[in-house]
């Protein structure tokens, strides 16, 4: 493909944008992300907005859904400003309780189910949230809580509760184990008794909300490991939807995309459920995945879009299909971690010799940037590469620790500015001091605490991160966070946390601790530290395994030598 010799003004990828006719620049209208998701259902009233096992729901319907779990949170007193607690994985409930908050003006606080009970006291007690929609799996942590966070209400769905009737029982029957609820707490309620209960409230409930008002709370490790709430507005996720249907040509009306990824999940949220549903497209929620299941996902349900982690597509070309299988597939998109040139030849081969033509597109993305803010062209990629920044959005690779603007080639710090960058932190003005920059330029930019550069292609590259971070499964996981967690143990002196590599997670942590004078190593012990992590930690950032020294290795300054280790670990093989 010839290159345009044009002088882009620094934004060299504007010639990608030329190429593939796509505009620069795009108008963000000023509104919520319900509006936006009820303007699509006033184009496309009878498009299926999504499908869970089977069940199908139109565009009209689920925004009266959405107004009558707007209408049931009216009734229970949330109000504009509060904060809702949504710690659900990809049901129906769960994709109507965020724009139902959002209808009433209310700010989702959105959780990950699998966090430890620490975790969970954190996030509901910085966003000052006192409502929580919750799966009935993890109710009882949850619960625990309902003293110290001051919880107003708990409303626990069911996973059958998003299905037809006649599906229910079945799943009753054959696969739910039944949670126990308080019978005398009027703070518990069921979905099936709130929803009910939204008759009794027959105000006004859709509070008009600007594109600058803040939408969405979510959680990341920030610039140093320990969790951020990071604040993103509705424009934000609205800029998420727009840009994405701009350089994304696949996006039209009445396709379908496969919403593995978890609303919890900034990518998930932004990528996978509200860019569809604000254009049309049916999102295909998958609330728990599994690879041995992905072969009947597919044939069950013929997407057309599949968007993932790495782990999501080794487990793609291991699946077993037949040769017209993928037919409707027609884009593949991976984020979450860098994608190397092996694994996207195997996938461009099995999608060609499943009967689809897409070829998979790297996305670059963060929670700080609402999701993806960065895409590869469709027929661009090179080891390393993550493409041409969204519309609007502007990357400059920096100096570490500087304002000083590297040139081309040169690997230094990924620098964003744009309609995409949050915010900043809940509660934190420090890290979001560390974070949001104002440079000479005029401009606010988010340091990504990631290395890159932008070479002479005009396609930025990625390089590794300045922070440490182990990305399991498409989850970021934070050794120090770990390791402060682990040192807290009356026996332990210190630890280090790191990276090993795993056949389809792609790293898990392994712990090296060392104990203080008088204590001995042991299964005992050994099973106290992974007891105390598994109150403070999520499941998924467990370590795998723990290896007790005598001492760490150290570089010249006296920090631990993770790297070491590392090598250490790769030499075992």
């Amino acid at each position: 493909m010839k290159k345009s010799k044009k002088d882009y003004k620094g934004r060299p990828w504007l010639k990608y944008y030329e190429e593939e006719g796509v505009p620069s620049s795009i108008e963000y209208p000023d509104c919520s992300m319900v509006d936006m998701v009820m303007q699509s259902a006033e184009k496309w009233p009878d498009n299926i907005a999504y499908s869970y096992y089977g069940h199908k729901v139109s565009y009209k319907n689920f925004v009266k859904k959405i107004e009558q779990t707007a209408r049931a949170l009216k009734n229970y007193g949330v109000k504009e400003g509060d904060r809702v607690t949504i710690c659900m994985p990809n049901t129906p409930e769960g994709i109507t309780m965020v724009y139902a908050v959002n209808m009433v003006g209310a700010i989702c606080n959105m959780v990950h189910p699998l966090s430890s009970e620490k975790e969970l006291e954190y996030y509901i007690k910085v966003a000052e949230s006192k409502y929580v929609l919750v799966i009935d799996a993890v109710f009882d942590k949850i619960y625990k809580l309902r003293d110290t966070a001051q919880l107003e209400r708990i409303i626990v769905v069911r996973p059958s509760d998003g299905l037809g009737f006649l599906k229910q029982r079945l799943y009753k029957l054959l696969h739910v184990k039944k949670v126990k609820l308080p019978q005398n707490d009027s703070r518990v309620v069921l979905w099936e008794d709130f929803i009910a209960n939204s008759y009794f409230y027959q105000g006004s409930y859709h509070e008009e909300r600007s594109g600058a008002d803040l939408a969405v709370i979510m959680y990341s490790g920030g610039t140093t490991g320990s969790p951020k709430a990071v604040m993103l507005s509705n424009l934000n996720i609205n800029a998420e939807s727009l840009c994405d249907s701009t350089v994304i040509r696949q996006i039209v009306p009445g396709a379908t995309v496969l919403s593995i990824l978890p609303l919890f999940h900034c990518f998930g949220l932004g990528v996978c459920i509200h860019t569809p549903l604000c254009k049309g497209m049916g999102c295909i929620l998958i609330p728990a995945f599994s690879h041995k299941q992905f072969a009947d996902i597919i044939k069950k349900n013929s997407p057309n879009f599949i968007v993932g982690v790495p782990t999501l597509f080794e487990a793609l070309v291991n699946t077993k299909l037949k040769p017209d299988d993928l037919k409707s597939v027609t884009a593949v998109i991976c984020g979450g971690d860098a994608l190397n040139q092996t694994l996207r030849n195997k996938v461009n081969a099995y999608l060609k010799n499943h009967g689809s033509s897409a070829k998979i597109r790297v996305g670059y993305g963060l929670t700080e940037g609402s999701g993806a803010v960065c895409l590869s062209p469709e027929d661009s990629f090179a080891d390393g590469i993550i493409g041409m920044p969204l519309p609007d959005t502007d990357f400059k690779i920096v100096k570490n620790s500087t304002f000083t603007e590297l040139p081309a080639g040169k690997e230094g710090e990924i620098c964003i500015s744009g309609p995409l960058v949050m915010m900043g932190y809940l509660g934190n003005d420090a890290e979001t001091a560390q974070a949001l920059r104002l440079h000479p330029d005029g401009k606010i930019w988010l340091h990504t605490g990631d290395l890159g550069s932008i070479h002479d292609d005009g396609l930025i590259y990625f390089a590794q991160r300045l922070k440490r971070i182990i990305i399991s499964s498409g989850y970021n996981i934070y050794p120090t966070h770990l390791e402060s967690v682990i040192n807290s143990h009356e026996a332990v002196l210190t630890s280090t946390v790191i990276g090993i590599d795993h056949p389809y997670k792609g790293q898990v942590p392994k712990a090296f601790i060392v104990l203080k004078e008088g204590y001995k190593p042991g299964k005992r012990l050994e099973r106290e530290i992974r007891e105390l992590l598994e109150r403070n930690v999520p499941i998924y950032a467990l370590p795998v395994a723990y290896e007790f020294r005598d001492k760490l290795p150290q570089t010249l300054v006296g920090k631990v030598a993770f790297k070491k280790l590392e090598a250490e670990e790769r030499n075992k093989k």
